[in-house]
């Protein structure tokens, strides 16, 4: 690993433990909470709003030349090729609603390839990295994808989001099913991408993501051997697109659901 990324590591790693213990905070005193709603289904807390500004400070101390992206303020454009990508807490629904299943998630591109992925859960004190070449870790010990033979050998996760149309989802679980598959759905697509990574899940399958909610965890899983389809990260922070990933027993399977179930036309 090159000085570079294992700077940008190191201190990836401390923000994300750092802005993990702040919404943990929150956490555990929702009812204090500021609630705003952005759109049907979409959620933001004072919660979100602080930890993202906790993060871009830290980043802006450690690399100030560097770009940042983040879900909740606007982008900082810096002079460096480098950009960081945040979401301060995927699973906002989940985390207001008292649900522990939400997480930390920050990534690092470069020339529109994403080259770090963390991923904080504080309630497991759970801590997912990548560098780009390097492998995936939990809490600093490896990881590798499932090494299940098949769709019916394990579950896959399934994500959606108001900006696509509803009836899409509804044939991916049909398609499951048909092919002896079961779904799961934790409403934080970046947690999902984990436990892909982690063996937990055989793939995940998204119509439209959002590059804050995915490219971290997509490298988590590209690192601990599964596939994922191939994107222009820097594409992905304009635009947003579909995810696929998967081990490789089933990827093929889960692009044939994807192409037959979701339409080409986001609602964005």
């Amino acid at each position: 690993m090159n000085t570079e990324h294992s700077i940008r590591l190191t201190a990836a790693k401390d923000i994300c433990r750092d802005a993990g213990a702040m919404a943990l905070d929150y956490f555990q005193r929702l009812e204090s909470l500021t609630i705003e709603q952005k759109g049907h289904q979409d959620l933001v807390s004072e919660a979100d709003k602080n930890v993202e500004l906790l993060i871009r400070e830290c980043l802006a101390k450690h690399f100030p030349q560097d770009s940042i992206v983040g879900e909740e303020h606007a982008p900082d454009l810096g002079s460096s090729p480098f950009t960081w990508v945040i979401d301060p807490i995927d699973g906002t629904a989940n985390f207001l609603a008292g649900i522990p299943a939400w997480v930390v998630v920050l990534a690092c591109v470069q020339e529109g390839q994403t080259i770090l992925g963390v991923i904080y859960d504080p309630i497991h004190d759970e801590m997912f990295t990548a560098v780009a070449g390097h492998g995936a870790f939990r809490n600093d010990r490896a990881m590798a994808v499932s090494t299940s033979t098949g769709l019916s050998h394990g579950s896959v996760g399934i994500g959606f989001s108001s900006r696509v149309k509803a009836l899409n989802i509804c044939q991916v679980i049909s398609e499951l099913f048909n092919r002896g598959g079961v779904f799961y759905r934790n409403a934080s697509g970046a947690l999902s991408l984990v436990y892909v990574a982690d063996g937990r899940l055989l793939g995940y399958v998204e119509e439209h993501m959002n590059a804050w909610d995915c490219l971290a965890g997509q490298l988590l899983v590209a690192e601990a051997g599964g596939i994922v389809e191939s994107q222009d990260a820097d594409q992905m922070i304009a635009n947003g697109g579909r995810v696929v990933v998967g081990v490789s027993s089933v990827f093929a399977e889960l692009q044939e659901v994807a192409d037959k179930s979701f339409s080409s036309i986001v609602n964005l």
